[in-house]
């Protein structure tokens, strides 16, 4: 009869054998990181053309070349051996990323680099290419849609006595209230319009009113103001 092994032997042997590794060949490894490449050229180029956030930054779009190809080694190295990926995952999880994610875009661009990356180490390379090309598209076709109206803030400053004038055109424009913040006498007042056809005929007409000091209108996308 052959050797009866319990659960400790066995688990001995296939798990914590440091020395059971799994070969990566060279030609694996050239796929790799040929596919991890040319995925991470392509969100490169898809980032630079459909951004739409406030200030460009080249150094943070080369980032996801570099994350698709980094996440691919990765995924190569911890398929060798089970000891050595379970070493990998407690080693990642310590690592803490402080840099500030303003456009929430960028986060889908982040997950769609690991993605790629891991399905180009693990030689799933039909995945990597098609659902890259497939992403890539969606959002090419959601960035070139225009919004109806694009919002639009308001804002004056101005004395207590130009109040009910204020709100006179405040209303006609079917501005929705942000802020209002009075000291002094002096009133600043935020709101939010939606502007069609790019009149804004209606500045003129607020400057006009005798106690407003300064009127701005500023680009806003929810976020930021431009």
């Amino acid at each position: 009869m052959g050797e009866v092994l319990n659960f400790q032997d066995l688990f001995k042997k296939s798990v914590l054998n440091l020395e059971s590794f799994n070969s990566v060949s060279i030609v694996d490894m050239f796929w790799g990181m040929l596919v991890a490449l040319a995925v991470g050229l392509f969100i490169y180029f898809v980032y630079r053309k459909c951004f739409r956030g406030v200030v460009y930054s080249h150094n943070y779009n080369v980032t996801f070349v570099l994350m698709t190809i980094i996440t691919a080694l990765i995924i190569m190295t911890i398929s060798t051996n089970i000891v050595l990926s379970l070493g990998m995952v407690g080693a990642l999880s310590i690592v803490r990323f402080r840099t500030a994610v303003k456009d929430p875009m960028d986060i889908i661009y982040m997950f769609w680099a690991v993605s790629a990356g891991i399905a180009a180490g693990a030689k799933i390379y039909a995945v990597a290419i098609v659902g890259s090309l497939v992403v890539g598209a969606v959002i090419w076709w959601l960035s070139r849609r225009k919004e109806a109206a694009p919002p639009y803030l308001i804002v004056l400053h101005y004395e207590e006595q130009a109040e009910e004038e204020v709100k006179r055109i405040v209303r006609k424009l079917n501005a929705v209230l942000k802020s209002k913040t009075v000291r002094k006498g002096m009133a600043e007042l935020t709101v939010e319009i939606r502007l069609r056809n790019d009149n804004t005929s209606f500045i003129g007409e607020l400057s006009g009113i005798a106690g407003v000091t300064d009127v701005s209108l500023v680009s806003y996308n929810g976020e930021y103001s431009q």
